[in-house]
């Protein structure tokens, strides 16, 4: 009984809320590759195998794509092994360091004697083992050409659309783009430590510099290491939930001014005044102490004090001006935002007395941009903070056409069309994990002209826009943008517009 019972109740969420089931049916990796390499999804045969290969077992590996983490996908007698840094088309002795029930995962063991000619030598000593980046191995070209495919392959694999998505836009120059860092800081008061989480760890990997950090970081990175070790103030220790010092938060704008937040195991932070003194020749307009108690990997609580400075940070995008608070939501990449922008105010093709609902508007960004070409745009977002920062930016702008409500989408948006809404264009800008299922029903019951769909997740835009396309919408026109270089982030514009009947 306890199987046919768990069977009934997994039909029925699968015919009621499929598009929370679907994906976990789909295999953990899609696996995509560069240039001629076959697009292929693990075969049920793969992925009941039984392991083949055991840990500590050394073979001699060839990479025949990439998966979305742009580790080498290799086949050890049908078994797929993932080899972080091996490219597609290079062989090379892997040691198997870990072993799961689908697949295993290797480490190169010696360089490839073949490299692939799209190997570059890394520009930033701390890779491969800091986890922000995954790919400074490969020219950016490659990695350009990697991120369409991914996007590409998702439509295809999850969402069943055979679609030619063009490469992404993406940066003639793709260095120090990054205008906010979040640093972890450890070590000791004497030997304090401050830079990036090893990959799939909390182990510290130390860095002096940044590459995708604006310039600024590295100077205040500098002082903060010796305040700290000036003031003996006591680095967080997460083993023993002591000490004080979690991270440093750095946010920087294009005139070169910062705004930081230090977050601390502590009420209020120590010596704060002579921190100060060290940040205010680095052009630090704005210091800000976050009180995070919790055992937690969530950086910021909700917890801020205002020590020095302003209270905001002022930051130009797209003509507007935007003013940030420490919590604010804030693309990371100024240069390919407005790119990423443009393809929104292109794909929603406004007219001058088109009404707009901007879904997820964070501080109103897209929404405050729309507003200048249309008559009338709704921003829905649920940071109260950010809410309140985008009245503030419409202020700001001189900006009188635009409306924002503060609450949760998936029950304001509902709301709203059954009380008659009925927008011409929406946009939507959801978090990775995509939209809601009551989001989606609303959108098609308002049944938008046009809908424009802002994905930092091909896969989670996959299979939202398998259900709008049987909503009756088709997909018009995809736009990838390159807004996280040497990263396997990639940003999607989506546009998707309502099939006309035969």
């Amino acid at each position: 009984m306890p199987f046919f019972d768990f069977f009934f109740r997994f039909f029925k969420a699968f015919v009621t809320f499929p598009h929370l089931v679907i994906p976990f049916l789909l295999p953990i990796h899609i696996l995509w590759t560069i240039d001629s390499f076959p697009v292929t999804i693990l075969p049920v045969q793969d992925r009941n195998r039984r392991l083949t290969v055991k840990k500590n077992d050394e073979l001699l590996l060839t990479a025949d794509g990439l998966d979305s983490n742009q580790a080498g996908v290799c086949r050890h007698e049908g078994m797929v092994v993932f080899v972080p840094g091996l490219l597609p088309g290079e062989t090379a002795r892997v040691k198997i360091i870990k072993t799961e029930k689908r697949f295993a995962i290797g480490r190169m063991e010696s360089p490839s004697e073949s490299p692939a000619p799209f190997r570059r030598i890394p520009d930033c000593p701390a890779f491969p083992r800091c986890g922000g980046c995954s790919c400074r191995h490969m020219t950016y070209e490659a990695t350009l050409e990697a991120k369409r495919l991914q996007v590409q392959n998702c439509f295809h694999q999850i969402a069943g659309l055979d679609l030619s998505v063009p490469v992404p836009s993406g940066m003639e120059d793709p260095t120090a783009y990054r205008n906010k860092t979040s640093l972890p800081v450890g070590g000791t008061a004497d030997q304090p430590l401050i830079g990036f989480f090893a990959s799939r760890s909390h182990a510290i990997i130390p860095v002096d510099r940044c590459p995708n950090a604006m310039p600024p970081a590295e100077e205040i990175i500098q002082a903060f290491l010796r305040w700290i070790r000036k003031k003996h103030i006591p680095p967080y220790q997460e083993s023993g939930h002591c000490g004080i010092l979690r991270h440093l938060v750095i946010r920087t704008n294009l005139r070169g001014e910062s705004m930081v937040t230090v977050v601390g195991n502590a009420p209020s932070l120590p010596c704060a005044e002579d921190l100060v003194q060290a940040l205010i020749p680095l052009k630090v307009v704005s210091l800000f102490f976050n009180s995070n108690r919790e055992k937690s990997n969530v950086i910021l609580s909700d917890s801020f004090h205002h020590i020095y400075g302003r209270n905001t940070l002022p930051v130009t995008l797209c003509g507007l001006r935007f003013e940030l608070s420490p919590a604010s939501f804030f693309q990371v990449n100024p240069i390919q935002t407005e790119k990423l922008y443009a393809s929104v105010r292109s794909m929603a093709n406004l007219k001058p007395d088109d009404t707009v609902c901007d879904v997820y508007c964070g501080v109103g960004t897209i929404t405050l941009m729309l507003a200048l070409h249309c008559r009338k745009v709704l921003g829905i977002e649920v940071v109260p903070p950010a809410v309140e920062n985008a009245k503030r930016n419409a202020a700001f702008n001189g900006i009188q056409n635009a409306d924002f409500l503060c609450g949760d989408a998936e029950k304001i948006l509902p709301r709203l069309v059954s009380d008659g809404m009925k927008p011409d264009v929406i946009v939507v800008d959801p978090p990775r994990k995509g939209l809601a299922q009551a989001v989606i029903q609303a959108i098609t019951q308002a049944a938008p002209d046009r809908l424009v769909y802002v994905s930092c997740n091909p896969a989670t835009l996959a299979r939202d826009v398998q259900l709008f396309y049987e909503s009756g919408y088709s997909v018009n026109q995809v736009q990838p943008v390159d807004m996280f270089a040497w990263t396997s982030g990639v940003e999607t514009v989506c546009l998707l517009s309502k099939r006309t009947a035969v």
